[in-house]
């Protein structure tokens, strides 16, 4: 009964432990090497940056106007040879199409038809065969190595934004990559329908990527500040009432606490520390996001890896242990080793006596059937 007893205080006073631990082992995550590269795990250290202030806005591509030229025959007759369909890069002078005249001859005239401008057949107009007049358009091609990029600017951000102004431009569609250009102009009329002026920013596409019509995300630049703490925006966690950074544990490979922020401006790159880090901080970037719902890859609690780190125990929330907690757990291993020892010499006492009751009994029986 005594012993029932003291195992329920014991799982009380742990209890009471677990309910009363320090922040430190509630919000670490440790992993093993394996949770790390799962994870693909990086860390970046918090600096003083120049950070930019950008107005965020959409927009789309769309062919430069003065780019695309037409293929037409100067003299009437029919097409004999075609040479080029629809989305077919030309170079200049490359000939496309071949016309036979209508003038007398044996055989009639043929007059070669050479692309004006290097680009891409965008349109055909011309099937093989089909007469051909010179007031007709046989084929349109754009030159499309550089596009315009649309950004439809808020009216009230307009003042803000000049020709010159720098932007990032991301398309979706080939991946989000920043491409830096500059405004060139703004487009003649407001859209009275969303309340947007059009800016016009030219970006180069040598390898015909870029598409008209394609969906564009900018950052525009309106503003430096100097010395600003900043941390890449995909280290942020959480909810955006509590938003969370994961940083790299000074002492402990493998172990990331989670560190509450309070955030100021966020870019298109970078969210602003107004605090809750140091510079130096290892910040965890790539992998943040799993490391927020991961619970712990190693089995391995914060005393055990500090334990092992230090070679010496520690509380179960991480803290050192004070003198008077080494002396008490000292003799709480001595009082278990005891027990065990008096286990051990009662469990072997039981044991010699459970082999001579046996083999008493056996003797018994052995007498009575010698009688019988």
């Amino acid at each position: 009964m005594k012993h029932i007893t003291c195992i329920s205080i014991i799982g009380l006073l742990s209890a009471t432990v677990q309910l009363t631990a320090d922040d430190r082992e509630a919000n670490t995550v440790i992993l093993d090497e394996t949770g790390v590269k799962n994870l693909r795990i990086q860390t970046a250290p918090v600096q003083k940056r120049v950070y930019e202030t950008t107005v965020f806005v959409i927009g789309h591509l769309e062919e430069i106007p003065g780019n695309r030229s037409v293929l037409s025959s100067r003299v009437a007759g029919r097409v004999v040879q075609l040479k080029a369909l629809v989305g077919d890069a030309v170079k200049k002078d490359q000939v496309l199409a071949v016309v036979e005249s209508r003038q007398p001859g044996n055989p009639p005239p043929r007059i070669e038809l050479k692309a004006p401008r290097s680009g891409i057949v965008v349109r055909s107009h011309v099937r093989l065969g089909q007469p051909v007049e010179p007031d007709r358009e046989l084929m349109d091609i754009s030159d499309r190595s550089s596009l315009w990029a649309l950004a439809h600017i808020p009216e009230p951000e307009v003042p803000s934004i000049r020709p010159g102004t720098r932007a990032r431009i991301r398309i979706p569609a080939i991946g989000g990559q920043a491409i830096e250009a500059k405004l060139e102009r703004f487009v003649t009329e407001a859209n009275h329908k969303t309340s947007t002026l059009d800016g016009i920013f030219i970006i180069p596409n040598p390898d015909a990527r870029l598409r008209p019509g394609m969906r564009t995300e900018f950052s525009i630049l309106t503003g430096r500040r100097q010395n600003v703490m900043a941390v890449p925006n995909e280290s942020i966690q959480g909810p955006p009432s509590r938003p969370i950074v994961f940083v790299k544990d000074f002492d402990l490979p493998n172990a990331f606490i989670r560190a509450p922020v309070i955030l100021g401006e966020k870019n298109d790159q970078f969210t602003e520390i107004i605090s809750g880090l140091l510079a130096g901080d290892d910040v965890v970037t790539r992998g943040a996001y799993g490391l927020y719902f991961a619970k712990g890859g190693s089995g391995i609690s914060l005393k055990e890896a500090l334990d092992a780190a230090h070679g010496h125990e520690h509380n179960e929330d991480g803290s050192d242990m004070t003198s008077r907690q080494r002396t008490e757990q000292a003799a709480k291993k001595a009082g278990a080793q005891a027990t065990r020892g008096v286990n051990s010499q009662i469990l072997l006492a039981c044991m010699i006596a459970a082999g001579f009751i046996f083999l008493g009994v056996a003797q018994y029986r052995w007498n009575k059937g010698g009688q019988s």
